[in-house]
Parts: structure tokens; sequence; C-alpha cells
């Protein structure tokens, strides 16, 4: 029962987050309507189930079942996730990465941004985003233009701070 409710407050806590920071990005729809599956049976209980608090629940499930069933009915249902943008390419018949829409750009951004500020609390640094980007294999595995567009906007982040992030960010037209 504990981790239900530990689960719920991370969830939520994280949400609400992601909701400032859709506002200050210009999409407070998005911010509104912000992973809202994970509030469903199917993400919910296996993310109680495998609560941390030090970071994602589906890092767990992935070691106990070699992958998230979480994971899996989330990113099919959250356009703020690269994973969601791959298709198949007619030419090479591989699935590829698609360029991802702007308005799912910034979303994604708000939400690593407030997935560090959750999971590190108290060490959370304006480096924290981007210096996990840098790390992780998103960069090579999202369209490259959706790579460098995050990278860009993680980069201002660290160096000019939010202020000066979400401005820019806010003022960035689709494509």
């Amino acid at each position: 029962m504990l981790h239900i409710i530990k689960h719920f407050r991370t969830v939520t806590k994280h949400r609400n987050i992601v909701l400032v920071h859709c506002i200050k990005a210009g999409i407070p729809l998005h911010g509104l309507t912000h992973d809202l599956s994970k509030y469903g049976p199917t993400e919910f209980l296996e993310g109680a189930r495998f609560y941390l608090g030090y970071k994602s629940p589906t890092e767990r499930e992935r070691e106990v079942y070699g992958y998230s069933k979480a994971w899996m009915h989330h990113k099919g249902r959250n356009k703020h996730h690269f994973e969601y943008w791959t298709d198949y390419n007619a030419q090479t018949k591989r699935l590829e990465p698609v360029k991802m829409p702007i308005k799912y750009v910034k979303e994604m951004l708000c939400d690593r941004v407030a997935a560090g500020k959750v999971y590190q609390g108290k060490d959370y640094t304006d480096s924290n985003p981007i210096d996990y980007f840098m790390r992780g294999r998103a960069k090579t595995a999202m369209h490259p233009e959706t790579a460098a567009l995050l990278e860009r906007w993680l980069t201002l982040i660290r160096d000019e701070g939010e202020r000066a992030a979400f401005k820019a960010i806010r003022q960035t037209k689709d494509y």
C-alpha cells in the first residue's frame, strides 16, 4: 500500500512540474493532459509494484521481465516520447525515426527536465538534462533534426537558465 501512495505522489509531482514547464513553453494543454495514461491500471499498477523512488519503475520492471509492460503501453499513447515517432521507411523497409512536430518536442523537453527535478531532487542542476541526454542513446535513436533541436534547447537551459530557454522555446514555431 505504501508504494501505491509513493508512486501516486511521484507521478503527480512530475505531472505538476511538467504542467508549469508546458505553460512556460507555450503549450498549456499538453501540460494538462501530460502522462494521463500513468494513472490507468496498465501503467499505474506496474509502476507501484516496481516503485523505486529515485528512478523510473520501468527500469526495475525491465530487470525482472526483460522488458517493461508499462513502458510499452506508455510510449504508444504519449506523443512526447520519440519512440512513438517511428515508422517503416518505404525505401529501406526498416523501422526508422520520424521527425517530431515541435509541440511534442517542447513537451518532451518539459518531461525530461521535470524527471530530472523529481528523481534528482535537491541535487538537480540545469546541467543535468543535457548531461543525461548526451550519455543516453536517445540522441542517436531519434530523428536527427529532432535530436538537434532538443540538444539545442537543453544546452540553452544549461548555459542561460530556464527563463531564457523557455522564452526561446515558446517563440519556436512548427517546421
